[in-house]
């Protein structure tokens, strides 16, 4: 297990600066919100270029947990961060639309603006830099649409992309991420005590054995294949007339 996990590691570390030096990048910018996912990709990005790697950590409205782990991470392996923090920023753009009647929408649409925001944030930073982004979605999540279309679904490349939740923690394990961070249960941090699994309403177990074997429970498999379908609009470019 371990010499694969090693080989894996070696072969995205590679594949990260041969990808960004062929686009005429000088390093990577990424954000880092102290989850698993960004840590993992953080420290690739890190061993890629020791030298030009930027990590933002953009608290707006987020668990105070979130931006310290995410400080762990950057101190443990020395990647230099810029703490830019949001709030006012969500807040100022929230009061100025329209106020909508449905709660439930309105509630998942706001929140969607942060990580926007977040990636726009990302973009300034790496074009004063002549940094390409790096996005932190893994397989499982975008397999079923489960990322912010322009926002965490955006980026220039992505590293972890073919990887499942499971191929994800065992790279953390092996990079020595920050136990507290391989341990707490997975979340976007949209609002408090939001999970990923709540929200997905599965677990990432039944979701990377679906993706690997094909097999799942019928209930589970029909709600992967529908959330599949529904999202294949944010994994493709615009669609444009064939005339």
């Amino acid at each position: 297990m371990r010499s694969s996990v090693q080989e894996l590691s070696q072969k995205l570390i590679s594949w990260i600066g041969n990808t960004v030096i062929s686009a005429g990048g000088e390093g990577v910018v990424l954000g880092m919100s102290g989850g698993i996912d960004s840590s993992v990709a953080a420290v690739l990005c890190k061993h890629a270029f020791p030298r030009s790697v930027l990590g933002a950590i953009m608290p707006c409205h987020s668990s105070s947990s979130d931006s310290e782990h995410a400080e762990l991470v950057a101190k443990k392996f020395g990647i230099p961060v810029k703490i830019l923090v949001l709030d006012e920023t969500f807040d100022s753009l929230v009061k100025s639309l329209p106020v909508e009647s449905n709660v439930v929408t309105r509630k998942l649409a706001e929140n969607n603006i942060k990580p926007r925001l977040r990636m726009v944030v990302l973009y300034y930073l790496a074009n004063n830099l002549n940094y390409l982004v790096i996005g932190s979605s893994n397989r499982s999540e975008l397999s079923v649409g489960y990322f912010t279309k322009h926002g965490d679904g955006g980026g220039d490349l992505m590293p972890l992309g073919n990887l499942t939740k499971k191929q994800v923690r065992e790279l953390a394990e092996y990079l020595k991420i920050p136990r507290v961070i391989i341990d707490k249960p997975p979340s976007a941090g949209l609002w408090d005590g939001q999970t990923d699994e709540a929200e997905l309403g599965l677990t990432y177990t039944e979701l990377d054995n679906y993706l690997i074997s094909g097999k799942a429970e019928p209930k589970a498999k029909e709600k992967i294949d529908a959330k599949m379908r529904h999202s294949m609009h944010k994994r493709c470019m615009p669609p444009i007339p064939p005339f």
